[in-house]
């Protein structure tokens, strides 16, 4: 079968795009596997396919699947970049979007200058909802691995996330801890692993450890968990640039009990058509 699809980018965090309401098409975990390889495929970090709403109050539905081929919670860089999709593609005349994900409804907002806003709703910090093997909640968690105990927040924004503050992110053993949290016992689901400098209590530097992708040029999500996390522990104020190695992005988030924004660019790489 021949499908269409678009290659898309935000911040260097990449996806290949599917409008799977024109084409009807079931990927398996091996498919993704190979179109995702970057040598003998397309290469991406998630497969973004965008199918018929399936509540009522919904313009789109949309899931996630990463390099490895397993399907994930959710994608702040990758809801960007489908909001974008969809109005380009003339999928919908609209500038607002209600889209629903595995773990409940966003809403996008596209400006004229390339940006789009997603509200990525409220930061979940129960650790029965991160998942996180704790009884109760708190600011930091001290986790043991390989003999070293690590201070780090955890949230859930549709997925899973571990904060680690560092003091250069330059220097930050992203490649080695990256993964020896991000598979800890004590996240259930595994984690995003976001490791953070502060530069100011409006600014920080970020790297991010995907489960099932490893380091990536951004992470919508991570940027979200670490602002998130930064303001629950005082450290940050309510609106924050984040520099990733891909670009930057800005959080704004007024606290508990309030949506928390994500703004920034989406862009369309290529558009192509490959067999399957």
């Amino acid at each position: 079968m021949l499908i269409s699809f678009a290659k898309m980018q935000g911040l260097g965090n990449d996806f290949m795009v599917v409008d799977t309401i024109s084409q009807p098409i079931y990927f398996n975990e091996s498919q993704i596997r190979k179109l995702a390889d970057r040598h003998f495929g397309i290469g991406f970090d998630q497969l973004l396919l965008v199918e018929p709403p399936q509540q009522p109050n919904t313009d789109f539905h949309y899931r996630i699947f990463n390099a490895d081929g397993k399907e994930v919670e959710q994608c702040g860089n990758g809801a960007r970049c489908l909001a974008r999709f969809v109005k380009t593609m003339g999928l919908t005349w609209k500038y607002k979007l209600r889209i629903s994900t595995m773990k409940g409804i966003i809403s996008a907002r596209l400006h004229k200058d390339g940006n789009v806003t997603v509200d990525m709703g409220m930061p979940n910090f129960s650790p029965d909802k991160i998942p996180l093997r704790y009884a109760e909640r708190a600011k930091e968690y001290n986790i043991e691995a390989e003999g070293v105990r690590y201070s780090v927040g955890s949230v859930s924004m549709g997925n899973p996330h571990c904060v680690y503050e560092v003091n250069d992110i330059k220097q930050a053993p992203v490649a080695k801890i990256g993964p020896l949290l991000c598979e800890h016992n004590v996240f259930p689901q595994k984690a995003n692993v976001g490791f953070v400098e502060r530069v100011s209590e409006k600014e920080i530097n970020l790297r991010v450890y995907e489960r099932g992708v490893g380091e990536t040029l951004a992470c919508g999500t991570g940027a979200c968990a670490a602002v998130a996390v930064g303001i629950s522990q005082q450290k940050l104020s309510n609106k924050v640039k984040v520099n990733l190695p891909g670009g930057r992005l800005t959080i704004d988030w007024e606290g508990e009990n309030h949506p928390l924004y994500m703004t920034g660019p989406a862009e369309f790489v290529f558009e192509g058509q490959i067999e399957i």
